[in-house]
């Protein structure tokens, strides 16, 4: 673990190759996995949880009511929220939980309303505003971000073949219920 000596870093749930840099912020109570890289300028709130593997860019805030799976990608400047009413000094009993499933993709500058579920591999694209779940596998885009495809394990973009969509070992999938299937 490497923990820049100008971080201020509370928590002592840090795994193993995790990397800390400069003028970032973790508080207590924030759990952090194996081989992260937590680049500068980042604020982690209490609560937080982060898998094994995660990238979180500079300018990233993460809040109470995160939780963050294995090898997802946060890019610089993503924001998230917690609180669906925010008032000066006044806190919700509970703040809403954003999830966030493993090899997911926030590009910069994306904002994440708090309550939505990422889908694993999902794939949000830069300056999008997600104010809905995102299934699995989906490319999303715009303001409100909106299903523009599907995406492969390795963040391409699946081909389409009528109404199939093919992935990168031209196995067939379908949509049902705006979820991707393979058939």
């Amino acid at each position: 673990m490497m923990i820049h000596p100008l971080a201020d870093v509370k928590s002592t749930q840090i795994g193993t190759n995790t990397r800390v840099w400069q003028f970032s912020v973790i508080m207590e109570d924030v759990v952090i996995g194996e081989n992260c890289n937590i680049n500068c300028h980042t604020f982690i709130e209490s609560g937080v949880r982060l898998g094994n593997n995660v990238t979180v860019k500079s300018g990233a805030y993460l809040w109470t009511g995160l939780q963050v799976a294995d090898n997802v990608f946060i890019g610089p400047n993503v924001t998230f929220t917690n609180d669906k009413y925010p008032r000066s000094k006044q806190y919700p009993e509970e703040f809403q939980n954003t999830i966030l499933h493993r090899n997911s993709s926030l590009g910069a500058g994306a904002i994440i309303l708090g309550g939505t579920i990422i889908g694993e591999y999902a794939l949000v694209a830069a300056g999008s505003v997600v104010t809905k779940n995102v299934p699995a596998r989906a490319m999303v885009m715009g303001n409100p971000a909106r299903i523009v495809g599907w995406v492969n394990q390795t963040g391409s973009k699946m081909k389409q073949a009528g109404d199939k969509y093919l992935d990168e070992e031209n196995r067939e999938w379908t949509i049902v219920n705006n979820e991707l299937i393979l058939i």
